[in-house]
């Protein structure tokens, strides 16, 4: 989830407007292949809907988020689930693995991401997540910073996300004492349950942040309106976005 955003996360809006999350998360979970008796800590849990999975594998599960609302909805369904800054964890050698979906790009200084998740691991731990790689989301990141470009704002230091090639996170990791054992990094065009603008509310807020309150709806709807030639099937009458996954798996050396 992103820390920048967490007191003003809608947990809410983003279980109606963004499932797909966890559920496409279902591919890394099989990459994770918990087992019964393993203790996980879930990084970037968000309401626990992935969390719960791994619970229900018999594995004994932590999950961390920086949101508070996103917190109270993981415990709402009976979670193990603590408000945690993931760039200050306060672990030392407990978890068999670490598990993250969808929430590593938010984490630009990731250096003492790494370096937390290592120290939580126990000797010969395994990290597996899935974030968003080398040209994620680019057609909509490209639209926003022209439409802010066109109002004299330079959006790129405002832009919340890291989305690394696989040659530079696998340097990050073995920086911080891991071994990759997989990764890849493919294109997932991916439908959404909702609109371009729905979208952009949930997840580029940062954006709309260098605007006035009475600029932002405006700002999201300029946007959008860049991207209906591209990103909206009017066949099917649906918006997808350009999603490209990073995937990996790295053993704690």
């Amino acid at each position: 989830m992103p820390p920048d955003n967490a007191k003003d996360w809608n947990t809410e809006r983003y279980v109606r407007d963004a499932g797909f999350v966890p559920e496409l998360g279902r591919a890394v979970l099989a990459w994770l292949d918990p087992k019964p008796g393993e203790r996980i800590l879930d990084l970037g849990c968000g309401d626990g809907a992935l969390t719960r999975e791994l619970v229900r594998s018999g594995a004994a599960v932590v999950g961390i988020d920086a949101s508070a609302s996103q917190i109270e909805a993981a415990r709402a369904r009976g979670l193990d689930a603590r408000l945690m800054d993931a760039g200050a964890l306060t672990f030392d050698a407990e978890f068999d693995a670490v598990f993250s979906n969808a929430a590593l790009h938010w984490m630009t200084d990731r250096e003492p991401v790494l370096a937390g998740i290592a120290r939580a691991l126990k000797p010969g731990g395994r990290l597996v997540a899935e974030m968003g790689g080398k040209g994620n989301v680019d057609r909509v990141l490209q639209a926003i910073l022209a439409v802010l470009a066109g109002r004299g704002i330079d959006g790129r230091p405002a832009t919340p996300w890291l989305f690394p090639d696989p040659g530079d996170q696998a340097a990050a990791l073995a920086r911080a004492g891991f071994r990759v054992a997989r990764m890849e990094h493919f294109e997932r065009p991916t439908d959404l349950d909702c609109s371009m603008s729905d979208w952009l509310e949930i997840f580029a807020p940062a954006f709309a942040g260098l605007l006035p309150d009475g600029e932002r709806q405006s700002f999201f709807a300029e946007v959008s309106a860049r991207l209906e030639r591209v990103l909206f099937d009017r066949g099917r009458g649906v918006w997808w976005v350009d999603y490209v996954r990073l995937r990996f798996e790295a053993v704690k050396s």
